[in-house]
């Protein structure tokens, strides 16, 4: 354990991936502020010196990750023209299916503190699904001047489709009912699917302008 008094690197990820560990290991009920820091091998109230508690702290991590999401969403704009369409956006959607585990996420809506402090958060501007659209929005319009879309292509449509998908699959466990998990499709077939119905109708065919 670190010592007290003694300055750690980076603790606010040091707390945040022991928190992500504990969820996994232990399920969301196990998610408390000693078992964080019992994780993490720091001092019992490490956590209360830097967040008011366990919502904040909460609320805290999912913005990281969905900021790191967002960051990550940033970089399609010069991917345009390269790879292909469908590739390219799965990766984003795999990205932001990943960032979180469900059990977090669902953490941060159902708690009234953490969802309070997200709500606040992303209205003041913080990163979150609406910057990741943005963004996929923009590449879409890239790859529609391009010419590997079809001109008539709705971008901010086929965005809202993806990332309103990948929101929906991430607060609700993932690609398949938990009931079912067994048989359930892995999350890289579901984005992979998805992404081929969405840029169906989008194909740009070269002989319509030939």
């Amino acid at each position: 354990m670190s010592p007290r008094g003694v300055a750690i690197p980076d603790l606010r990820e040091r707390l945040f991936a022991a928190a992500e560990r504990v969820v996994a290991r232990d399920g969301a009920a196990a998610l408390t502020s000693r078992a964080v820091t019992a994780e993490a091998e720091c001092a019992k109230g490490v956590l209360h010196t830097h967040f008011s508690g366990i919502d904040e702290f909460v609320a805290e991590l999912v913005l990281d990750r969905f900021a790191r999401s967002a960051r990550f969403a940033e970089e399609l704009a010069s991917k345009a023209g390269r790879g292909t369409v469908e590739g390219n956006l799965a990766e984003v959607a795999l990205a932001l299916l990943n960032s979180l585990d469900p059990a977090i996420a669902g953490l941060a809506m159902t708690r009234p503190g953490a969802s309070l402090h997200t709500r606040r958060a992303l209205e003041s501007g913080s990163p979150g699904f609406a910057a990741m659209q943005e963004s996929v929005t923009a590449y879409l319009e890239a790859e529609r001047l391009g010419g590997r879309i079809a001109p008539d292509a709705d971008a901010a449509t086929l965005s809202l489709a993806l990332i309103g998908t990948v929101h929906h699959l991430l607060l609700t466990g993932g690609p398949g009912p938990a009931q079912h998990a067994e048989t359930a499709q892995p999350a890289g077939e579901t984005i992979r699917r998805l992404t081929a119905v969405l840029l169906g109708g989008a194909r740009h065919d070269p002989k319509e302008t030939a």
